[in-house]
Parts: C-alpha cells; sequence; structure tokens
C-alpha cells in the first residue's frame, strides 16, 4: 500500500474519505471571470489538482444534483457550466421588457410592410427561442425556428442571413466568437 492510501481516511463503511467535497468544484465555477464560459474535465482537475475521472465524477454527481449542466461539443469532448435561472415569462413576448421589444422593433431587417412585420415576427421567434434554449447552434435556428416564421424568405440561407445580424444585437444574446457555432443567452437585459 503506497503511503498516500494509508494517509486516507475512511468513513463509516470503511470506504475512502472523499477530500474534496462537490462545492470545491463549484467554487471553480464561481471564480470564473467570464462566467458564461464552459468549462471542461481539464479546467477543473486543473483548477483542484486531481485526476480527470475525480473531476468527471464530481462534474456529473453536480448534474445529477440540477447544480450543472452539460453537453457533448465532439466526440470526445464535453463541457459543464451552471445554468442560468431565467424569471417567470421570460420567452412570453407579454412578459418582455421595453428594451427587448424596442430592439426588436427598431432592428435593422430588410423590407417594408407586412413583409417588415412578419421579419421582425421571424426575429422575434428567434430570440423567444434562444431564451428557451440558452445554447443554440445556427442549425437549431433553422431547424426549430425558421419553418414557423419563414418572413417571406424561400431559402433557410436567405432567413438566416438576414435575422442573425438583428438578432446579435438584441439585450441577453451572446453571439458565437469568429469561427464558433454556439450562440447564448447571458440573461435579462
Amino acid at each position: 500500500m503506497d503511503e498516500t492510501a494509508r494517509d486516507r481516511t475512511r468513513d463509516e463503511h470503511g470506504q475512502y474519505a472523499d477530500r474534496i467535497p462537490p462545492e470545491s468544484v463549484v467554487d471553480v465555477f464561481e471564480a470564473r471571470e467570464d462566467r458564461a464560459r464552459p468549462l471542461t474535465a481539464s479546467d477543473v482537475m486543473d483548477a483542484l489538482d486531481c485526476s480527470r475521472r475525480t473531476a468527471h465524477n464530481k462534474l456529473n454527481a453536480l448534474v445529477e444534483r440540477g447544480t450543472l449542466d452539460t453537453r457533448k461539443v465532439g466526440a470526445r469532448s464535453r463541457v459543464w457550466w451552471v445554468p442560468i435561472e431565467r424569471p417567470a415569462g421570460v420567452g412570453d413576448e407579454s412578459n418582455r421588457s421595453d428594451a427587448v421589444s424596442t430592439a426588436i422593433r427598431t432592428a435593422t431587417l430588410p423590407g417594408s410592410g407586412p413583409t417588415l412585420e412578419a421579419r421582425r415576427e421571424a426575429l422575434s421567434a428567434a430570440y423567444d427561442y434562444l431564451t428557451e434554449h440558452p445554447e443554440a447552434t445556427k442549425a437549431d435556428f433553422l431547424r426549430d425556428v425558421y419553418h414557423d416564421h419563414t418572413a417571406g424568405y424561400e431559402s433557410a440561407e436567405g432567413w438566416w442571413n438576414a435575422i442573425q445580424p438583428a438578432l446579435k444585437g438584441l439585450p441577453g444574446v451572446d453571439p458565437p466568437e469568429e469561427r464558433g457555432h454556439l450562440w447564448h443567452f447571458l440573461g435579462g437585459d
């Protein structure tokens, strides 16, 4: 038996006592300067000086508790984040703030009259979608919003080319970095 194992304390069931409480992992998330940026298991490993397995075990336990959310982002990659709690009514246009309503109403979109109004409704639907799904890709918008709010566009690409520049300017919207894919909703205005 190595010296480290001999020095570790055991609980009442004879199992090694946990030296890294889950709260330490939560502290890693709270200590970030950019609270919108998800973390990887490597980020947690480095911060807590623990093994990859320990980091994964702690992160997954916090997901089960509802403290963290997770998403697979590649063939073998996963990220974790603290979910944003939305106030009741977020995504409900009747409870939308004046700032968001004004931003949608004054957004630069092509067209006039009923066409412009349909495009504002499409922008509103895209915004609502992002508030309900605080992490979304272009493909998500095209799959889940475009078909119900075509706004006179015959192609999804044409629709996206008009909607996404206006969506970037709405309160709480964090567009992807250059070459990035994930849009984030950071919360109310």
